[in-house]
């Protein structure tokens, strides 16, 4: 029985000629047999080719392409005696290789690695590039992906030496802080010259550092792996790519510059004589500096773009997964690598959108193990605060982005011809909605008369309910016993007796007017409820905010939406040639990642006539924001209104 049990064991772990052990795997993992998803369950792995398939596809794979080819190669070497090949035998030529490889490659002194050996050789030469091309694909995917194209069935192996030379430079970059932490990263003897308040404060503050250098890694695997192999190899679009990876050169200039800091006040806290051994008495003054000023304003605008937009890059990623061959292989492939292994695709996007949650933890840990230097307490209580506060900001514009893109979906499905009578009189059209900001939106069912429940789209708006129904796959406002646009002025909200899933809505005027509400669940009842009551409470007035907008003031408003898309293309452009100083300064001077405030230093002239031209620049920024002031003011130019037209001209010649 023992033997039986060791011959089902061996033949479980051969087959075919695959060398096959169990791999723990992440879901986007594919099978090279079948093309689907793996689950962590029933993951095999050939050590021999690296392959990763299924259990049950095990013996539909074809006989391992390395077990041959080094047979073959043993049958040779016993025939010639030849042990080994030139170079020029696997790579044919440079000129061959440079184009998929980048001048990167070049960089790397690593040696070949097994996949890659002589032994796969065979009988090619090196006039067999499409020869030499198919046995290194083989070595790497499945024989089922033959069709593929060159640029990823060519040179495979290399292509994954290249990338395990990136992640070797990634995984460099924080060699000083491989140890778990401070206590086990210095020496057992300078450790014992410390009190244990210091040495939890120090372990702490080297959980920061590591932690920015792992997140700092991350980037860098989305940038110079993934970002760059889409692009260089798979040539795909790169609007898709940037869709894949928004606001990517953004964060690893922030968090660059931020490790950058950290690695300077560790360098100068090294004990004299020793690479390793060291204390930081002062880290405030550096928190404090990255999450106030500029630097929190940089964080805030690009982790609430980048987390706003989560969910679609995922979606976009599975799109490319499921319809792109070649995007399949691609992950597959460059997720050979150790660090990948962890860090897939999806993870790294969550690992970046998580980040900045991290530090309030971190530095409230660093606070409480800080006693006896009333300064360092100080900054560290003041970036605290400063980061609390930059975390609620970027989830209030990540949330504010989510629902000025949501409104942005109806909209598009909203017949542009679409309008309703209002309560008071007025003709309530679609364009009404641009002006408003989205609160909430969802179903409810609308109670008419007849004991009828009608499915409606609810939009909890600025300062009115809309209520919308589907026709013909748009939307249009619902035309039922009652008016589909509610003014939240004077609305009260009141649950139903015995119905816990139904709500009223009561116009306090004369008569009262009541609309009956119900929802699927009690909690999505309570949420309605207390969304609306908490916009009721925050209803601007008429006077300030009208219900339906006269032609003047839509006209003024249209202008400065005008004016701000404007300046936004402005701020962008600048922000590029910003972008080019730095380039031309690093390469002119020399000097390696300028960021900012250094940035601003660029545009200082040390020259006579400075002064006079940054007060020119402010001059004419004033002039300029009374201009704005005169366009955005209807009062104003209420005086010289005879139409469209004529208020633009006037304005112009005004400036």
């Amino acid at each position: 029985i023992e033997q039986e049990n060791a011959l089902r064991e061996r033949e479980a772990r051969y087959s075919n000629g695959h060398l096959f052990t169990s791999l723990t795997v992440s879901g986007t993992t594919l099978c090279s047999a079948c093309n689907k998803s793996i689950t962590a369950k029933e993951a095999l792995s050939c050590s021999t080719c690296n392959v990763t398939i299924h259990n049950r596809c095990r013996d539909t794979l074809p006989n391992c392409a390395k077990m041959k080819q080094r047979v073959r190669c043993n049958q040779t070497h016993l025939s010639t005696g030849i042990n080994k090949r030139p170079s020029s035998a696997i790579y044919p030529s440079d000129s061959f290789r440079q184009p998929l490889l980048g001048s990167r490659l070049g960089r790397s002194s690593l040696l070949l690695s097994k996949s890659v050996s002589t032994n796969n050789i065979g009988t090619l030469n090196d006039d067999s590039p499409l020869g030499l091309r198919r046995i290194l694909s083989q070595s790497t995917d499945s024989l089922s992906f033959r069709a593929r194209a060159m640029s990823i069935e060519s040179l495979a192996d290399e292509g994954d030496q290249y990338y395990s030379s990136v992640l070797e430079e990634i995984e460099f970059e924080g060699k000083d802080f491989k140890a778990d932490s401070w206590s086990m990263a210095v020496d057992s003897g300078y450790l014992q010259t410390h009190r244990k308040d210091v040495i939890k404060r120090q372990d702490v503050i080297y959980e920061l550092i590591q932690t920015e250098v792992h997140h700092v890694q991350t980037l860098h695997i989305m940038e110079r792996v993934l970002r760059q192999g889409m692009l260089d190899e798979l040539q795909l679009n790169p609007s898709i790519v940037h869709g894949l990876f928004p606001c990517l050169n953004q964060l690893i200039r922030i968090h660059s510059h931020f490790l950058d800091q950290l690695f300077l006040r560790r360098d100068s806290s090294l004990q004299p004589g020793s690479g390793h051994n060291f204390t930081i008495h002062q880290l405030g003054d550096v928190l404090l500096e990255q999450f106030s000023g500029q630097n929190a304003d940089d964080m805030r605008k690009t982790y609430a773009e980048f987390c706003s937009r989560h969910l679609k890059v995922v979606k976009l990623y599975k799109e490319l997964l499921t319809r792109d061959k070649k995007f399949q292989s691609f992950i597959r492939r460059v997720s050979r690598g150790p660090l990948l292994r962890c860090h897939g695709f999806q993870e790294c996007i969550l690992l970046v959108t998580q980040r900045i949650s991290k530090y309030p933890v971190l530095i409230q840990s660093i606070l409480d193990n800080t006693t006896g230097d009333d300064e360092e307490v100080s900054c560290l209580v003041k970036a605290f605060s400063m980061v609390k506060e930059l975390l609620s900001s970027v989830d209030q514009q990540m949330e504010d982005l989510e629902k000025t893109q949501r409104l942005k979906e109806i909209l598009s499905k909203l017949d542009p011809r679409a309008e309703t009578r209002v309560r008071e009189g007025g003709l309530f059209k679609s364009a009404e909605l641009l002006r408003r900001k989205l609160l909430h939106d969802g179903n409810l069912l609308w109670k008419t008369p007849g004991s009828r429940h009608k499915d409606v789209q609810v939009l909890l708006m600025t300062d009115v309910l809309v209520f919308l129904q589907e026709k013909d796959q748009r939307y249009i406002f619902s035309c039922l016993d009652k008016p589909a646009v509610l003014s939240l002025q004077n609305l009260i909200v009141r649950d139903i007796a015995n119905q816990e899933r139904g709500m009223f809505l009561i116009i306090d005027s004369s008569p009262p007017v009541m609309y009956e509400f119900h929802a699927t669940t009690k909690e999505k009842k309570n949420v309605w409820m207390r969304h609306i009551q908490h916009a009721v409470s925050r209803c601007p007035s008429r006077e300030e905010f009208p219900l339906i907008e006269t032609e003047h003031k839509a006209f003024l408003r249209r202008l400065r939406a005008d004016l701000h898309q404007k300046n936004q293309e402005v701020l962008e452009l600048l922000q590029e040639r910003v972008t080019l100083f730095c380039e031309l300064a690093e390469v002119t001077s020399g000097q390696e990642g300028l960021q900012p405030p250094i940035t601003r230093s660029l545009f200082r002239a040390d020259v006579p006539h400075a002064p006079r031209a940054g007060k020119l620049l402010l001059d004419a920024t004033a002039e300029g924001n009374v201009l704005y002031v005169c366009v955005s003011s209807s009062e104003s130019l209420s005086c010289t209104w005879s139409g469209p037209g004529s208020t633009a001209e006037g304005s112009i010649a005004k400036g």
